[in-house]
């Protein structure tokens, strides 16, 4: 029966899915200059669907639905609340692509990736989890690979179809050795029969292995990170913006409620796996991101080393810790969209993307400059902005956990990072272009990028100053799972 319950629970998808409808209808329609209206049409629907959700999806009680499959729950509504967000800016700085940008089949692959991700948040079931991450994740493959006429954004495209599917196979085989153990996919379920202790450690050691690396792909954690840097450079740089802060918040939604769920018992072991990933993530993230040249390829590794971070909240394995990844995830993706944003804004008029081509952005556009100052500061924990918040609530889990080593890792990797994000705005403010004319060489927004680079810089500080309320939606979704 279809109550008002299942209604809500998944309202968000349903309004994702009149609006990708919406696009297919409408777009044939418009000229060839007006396709571009698509984008204006996915922000504005997203960013209500958004103000919908909050007045009329909100969850009570946890409670499962729809025969089990999804559970709506605050911690499930709380990240559809960020996907959603994150997919309106990405519509908006994907509207001035040059190629991507008047094709509505971009923005309706967005969508559908946006709606495998909601649902990713919210299964409680292996195979809804299952169908949920290949929903989201077989769009974002065609989505790099869009540009056909680029040698690079192809080659991105094929490896991460190569290497995705080769993870999800892995992660698949997973799922289907914990089914055949327990004889249920059902999340809550799996959890009371293996407190039996019908499973031997080691084929639970197996099981752990082959789910971690598919989800590790998800997140991209060392060793499973080798796409991400040339995917974010290849890919379309909206798509790229999106690969490295919702579909890695997804990753981090599903790791929470399937390790906090079904595999509680176990979280001896699969906590140390994960301390070990986590530090190294972090450490060889920064590392390599001090040899970088390239801003892309800077931020794709800047990203693994923020993945190892968020990890230390699932390490902790606590309410705080859930709640700390939670805020640290809506932290992140406010700051890494705001920093792809504005590399897209300078790419766009300039075709350059290696750091030192930077030089004088502050004297070339002031705005800009300010909005690199913001999203760099915040991505090396620099207060008052969100990213410094951040790494103090995943710190104050780890130590209260008593992982004070990991937290001393993360500190010092830290510290690594202030070094290149400093070494980035030391050329936007200090450093002058060739000619020292930077007058006679702006760089104009237009405004759909004015208008997501200011609402991501905004929330970019709100998280950071005025973080009470969002740290208390987090906890809210956290106290859900204990």
């Amino acid at each position: 029966m279809f109550t008002s319950q299942i209604f809500a629970s998944i309202l968000p998808e349903i309004l994702i899915l009149v609006l990708g409808i919406l696009i297919l209808v409408f777009e044939p329609f418009w000229k060839e200059d007006q396709r571009r209206n698509a984008g204006w049409l996915t922000a504005g629907g997203l960013f209500a669907a958004i103000i919908i959700s909050l007045l009329f999806g909100q969850p009570g009680e946890p409670v499962s639905v729809l025969g089990g499959m999804i559970r709506f729950d605050w911690l499930g509504f709380f990240f559809k609340i960020l996907f959603m967000f994150a997919g309106a800016a990405t519509a908006l700085l994907l509207m001035d692509h040059e190629t991507a940008g008047h094709r509505g089949e971009a923005y309706v692959l967005l969508l559908a990736s946006l709606l495998g991700m909601n649902l990713m948040a919210v299964s409680s079931d292996l195979v809804m989890l299952y169908l949920a991450i290949e929903t989201a994740s077989i769009p974002l493959y065609i989505l790099a690979g869009f540009l056909l006429a680029d040698d690079r954004s192809t080659e991105a495209g094929f490896k991460y179809l190569l290497f995705g599917t080769l993870a999800s196979t892995i992660m698949l085989y997973g799922f289907s050795l914990i089914f055949g153990f327990t004889g249920t996919t059902d999340l809550q379920k799996i959890a009371e029969v293996l407190t039996t202790g019908t499973i031997s450690p080691l084929l639970a050691f197996v099981v752990l292995a082959l789910v971690i690396v598919g989800l590790g792909f998800k997140l991209a954690i060392v060793p499973f990170h080798f796409w991400a840097p040339d995917v974010y450079q290849g890919s379309p740089t909206p798509v790229a913006g999106f690969l490295s802060t919702a579909s890695k918040a997804a990753g981090f939604a599903v790791v929470i409620r399937f390790f906090f769920v079904a595999l509680p018992d176990f979280a001896p072991s699969w906590t140390v796996i994960f301390a070990a990933l986590a530090a190294i993530t972090m450490t060889v993230g920064n590392l390599l991101a001090l040899s970088q040249t390239n801003m892309k390829r800077l931020i794709a590794y800047s990203s693994i080393a923020h993945a190892g971070y968020a990890l230390i909240g699932v390490v902790a394995f606590s309410q705080l810790g859930a709640a700390s990844v939670v805020f640290y995830l809506a932290a992140y993706i406010a700051t890494n969209l705001l920093a792809f944003g504005v590399v897209m804004a300078f790419s766009r008029v300039t075709g350059l993307e290696d750091i030192t081509d930077y030089a004088g952005l502050s004297r070339r556009n002031p705005l800009m400059g300010l909005m690199m100052l913001a999203a760099f500061l915040s991505l090396a924990g620099m207060p008052p902005f969100g990213g410094f918040v951040a790494k103090v609530f995943v710190f104050a889990a780890g130590v209260q956990a008593n992982y004070t080593w990991l937290v001393v890792v993360g500190i010092l990797n830290s510290i690594i990072g202030v070094y290149y994000y400093l070494n980035v705005l030391k050329y936007v403010y200090l450093y002058r272009m060739e000619g020292e004319n930077e007058e006679q060489h702006p760089i104009p927004l237009t405004r759909p990028y004015t208008i997501a680079l200011v609402v991501l810089a905004i929330g970019v500080i709100l998280v950071g100053t005025v973080f009470a309320p969002w740290f208390s939606w987090s906890d809210a979704a956290a106290l859900n799972l204990f």
